[in-house]
């Protein structure tokens, strides 16, 4: 049980980057179809690689979002966590980025420097960097509120987004990000995650409630107060994530059993003479396995459920219904797994 904790705990840690690249692909949602997402992007020669996230748009795309009004035909981003710096040198890496893609094109200059843009993403003002683009007499612009454009001093187009500077009837994606969610919103965007059929729009929600759930644990908590059908909500948008711990614990012990049965299998047959005994000794031995195990897989999974659920502070009431809703356990065997 302990090893579990661990495992289910290190799956908690925040995981920003694939979540802010979720939240800006929901932003951007309206024109899916005019942006390619590339999560990183490998250059022509290795072991070259821009480890931020490229957006392509299709030529002539008008994007709707404000931030996305800023692309051009090739965008950098960058997304700092609210703990990571944001300073000049961050500024020029990016602008480095931007060069190397160019320069690494299909051809010489088949990529323009007009063509490319930067972005770079914060949860709180870079008061030194701003500081910075006034001592050096940079031209910084504001055209929409928490976004600034600057427009010299820089190669490449560069636009820097201030994440609690957004509004966040505009931006609730990214909004979620962050640590200051109020209830309303919350509650909005957990509404709207249960109405939606995408597949695609699905795991991109799933994997911005991650961290916007566990960065807000005090409104989940005033939620569930409130909703008793909320901790079934969080369920069903964390169950990519409980079922990913299991597995991958599955899978080991599933390769441990097999190599076990196995062996126990070939030192049983070989005690065994006749031709029937020898097939119905490994028939009953591989249905034995494979109940056992799609037993204990149930079973890890209802514990990590828990942990998680627990994790989020919801009471063992709302977790029993949750369990018994998802694993259709009786009361008495929901509850087993609360003690």
């Amino acid at each position: 049980m302990a090893k579990e904790k661990t495992k289910a705990e290190k799956k908690q840690k925040l995981q920003w980057h694939p979540a802010f690249a979720a939240a800006l692909e929901m932003e951007l949602w309206e024109n899916k179809d005019d942006l390619e997402f590339e999560m990183e992007h490998n250059l022509n020669r290795k072991p070259l690689l821009i480890d931020c996230l490229v957006i392509k748009k299709k030529k002539n795309a008008i994007i709707r979002n404000e931030i996305g009004k800023f692309f051009k035909k090739y965008n950098i981003l960058e997304y700092k966590s609210a703990r990571a710096s944001l300073s000049i040198d961050d500024v020029s890496k990016t602008q480095g980025y931007a060069h190397l893609y160019k320069a690494y094109g299909e051809g010489i200059n088949t990529i323009g420097f007009d063509e490319v843009s930067v972005t770079l993403i914060r949860e709180s003002k870079p008061i030194g960097l701003f500081k910075y683009f006034e001592e050096n007499s940079y031209m910084v612009s504001n055209p929409y509120k928490g976004i600034y454009y600057i427009e010299s001093g820089l190669k490449f187009p560069t636009q820097i987004i201030v994440g609690k500077e957004l509004t966040h009837e505009n931006h609730e994606w990214f909004n979620l990000l962050s640590d200051n969610v109020t209830k309303q919103e919350m509650a909005r965007a957990i509404e709207y995650s249960r109405k939606v059929s995408n597949k695609k729009e699905r795991e991109l929600i799933d994997a911005i409630f991650e961290v916007g759930a566990l960065a807000n644990k005090n409104i989940v908590e005033e939620l569930k107060m409130g909703d008793e059908d909320m901790c079934q909500a969080l369920m069903e948008i964390m169950k990519p994530e409980i079922e990913e711990v299991v597995n991958t614990a599955v899978l080991q012990e599933r390769r441990e059993t097999t190599e076990r049965v196995e062996k126990e299998t070939t030192e049983r047959v070989k005690k065994e003479t006749a031709e029937r005994v020898e097939k119905e000794t490994t028939e009953r031995v591989k249905k034995e396995t494979t109940e056992r195990v799609e037993k204990e897989t149930t079973e890890r999974a209802i514990k990590v459920a828990v942990e998680m659920l627990r994790s989020l502070n919801l009471g063992n009431v709302e977790i029993k219904k949750a369990l018994q809703k998802n694993y259709k356990l009786s009361e008495e065997e929901a509850l087993s797994y609360l003690k």
